[in-house]
C-alpha cells in the first residue's frame, strides 16, 4: 500500500488503476489511494464514469471516494465534471451496500460543499434522494441534506464570495 505515497501520478496507467482498483477490500485501502494518489492521475475523470458504472462493490465505492477526492485536491476543475458527477450520485445512490452508500454520500457532501453554485445543485439532488421511498437514497439525501443546508457550510460558501 505505500506504493499510493511513492508513484509518480503522471506515470500511474489506467491498467494500473484498474487492476488496484479490483484489488481493493477495504474502504481505508480505497480512499487512501483516491486521496494520495488516484486524484491526481490524468485517468482521475475518466475513472469515475467508469468505475462508477460497476457492480463490484469496492471498485464503485472508489468511483466515488475518487470523486470526493477531486473536490479537494482538483483545484483548476470547472463546476461541470462536479454536475456530471451529480448524476452518478442520483444514480449510485440505490445501492444499499453499506460501503458504496458511504461513498455516495460523501461525495454529494464534498460536491455541494466546493461553491455555492454547486451547493445548490447538490442540495436539489440531496432532496429528490431524501424523498425517494426506497432506504438507500433516502439516507443518503437526508445524511447530505443536513450538511449541506448547515449554518457553518453556508457561512463558509458565502465567505469564499
Amino acid at each position: 500500500m505505500e506504493s499510493v505515497f511513492i508513484d509518480e501520478p503522471a506515470r500511474v496507467t489506467a491498467a494500473q488503476m484498474d487492476r488496484w482498483c479490483r484489488q481493493f477490500d477495504n474502504w481505508g485501502i480505497c480512499d487512501t489511494a483516491c486521496f494520495h494518489l488516484f486524484d491526481r492521475t490524468p485517468h482521475a475523470w475518466s475513472k469515475v464514469e467508469q468505475w462508477a458504472r460497476s457492480d463490484e462493490e469496492f471498485v464503485k465505492r472508489t468511483a466515488f471516494a475518487l470523486l470526493w477526492s477531486l473536490t479537494v485536491h482538483d483545484k483548476n476543475a470547472g463546476d461541470k465534471p462536479f454536475v456530471h458527477g451529480l448524476l452518478l450520485i442520483e444514480r449510485a445512490a440505490t445501492d444499499e451496500r453499506h460501503f458504496v452508500m458511504k461513498s455516495v454520500n460523501m461525495a454529494l457532501r464534498a460536491v455541494g460543499k466546493r461553491n455555492r453554485a454547486l451547493n445548490t445543485a447538490a442540495i436539489a439532488v440531496a432532496r429528490r434522494l431524501a424523498g425517494s421511498s426506497e432506504a438507500a437514497p433516502r439516507w443518503v439525501g437526508k445524511h447530505a441534506l443536513r450538511e449541506l443546508t448547515s449554518p457553518a457550510v453556508t457561512r463558509r460558501l458565502a465567505a469564499r464570495t
